[in-house]
């Protein structure tokens, strides 16, 4: 059996009680989700956090913790994913930014926003992410080790 699993990047910043969320088209219909991608090839955790937040809200973030990391299997696909959460703080908008294909958009949501439509999530580590970031589940950026 060859078993792939993909590593991924997700961001959580929060203003005033808002998060950034990402709305975006999958399968035909739009789900929210955190700025969130995949690594590249000769990327660190970080830039890629950094990079797909720019792309899918237009937003320079800094990342100033890592929140979590979780291992979830999507239901729809079988596909296993390794993400790897980050906090940031927001440090510059850029509404001219030409978003990834399939984005629709930028919103900014609180908790109970989010939860009024879980229809609509992407996956359910939309709300565990944000749910530990709100606990205080706050790892200095050290815990992430750049390759030798």
């Amino acid at each position: 059996m060859n078993w792939h699993p993909h590593i991924t990047v997700a961001t959580i910043v929060e203003d005033n009680g808002r998060f950034l969320m990402v709305e975006e088209s999958k399968g035909g219909r739009a789900v929210l989700n955190q700025p969130a991608g995949h690594l590249d090839p000769n990327e660190t955790l970080i830039e890629a956090a950094v990079r797909e937040t720019l792309e899918e809200t237009g937003w320079d973030v800094e990342p100033t913790s890592v929140t979590g990391i979780y291992l979830y299997t999507a239901p729809s696909n079988g596909v296993t994913y390794q993400r790897v959460c980050f906090a940031a703080k927001a440090l510059k908008h850029h509404p001219e930014y030409q978003l990834d294909d399939g984005i629709l958009g930028a919103k900014w949501l609180t908790r109970d926003e989010l939860l009024a439509q879980r229809e609509h999530w992407r996956s359910e580590l939309i709300i565990r992410c944000i749910d530990d970031y709100l606990a205080g589940h706050c790892h200095s950026l050290a815990l992430i080790r750049p390759s030798l």
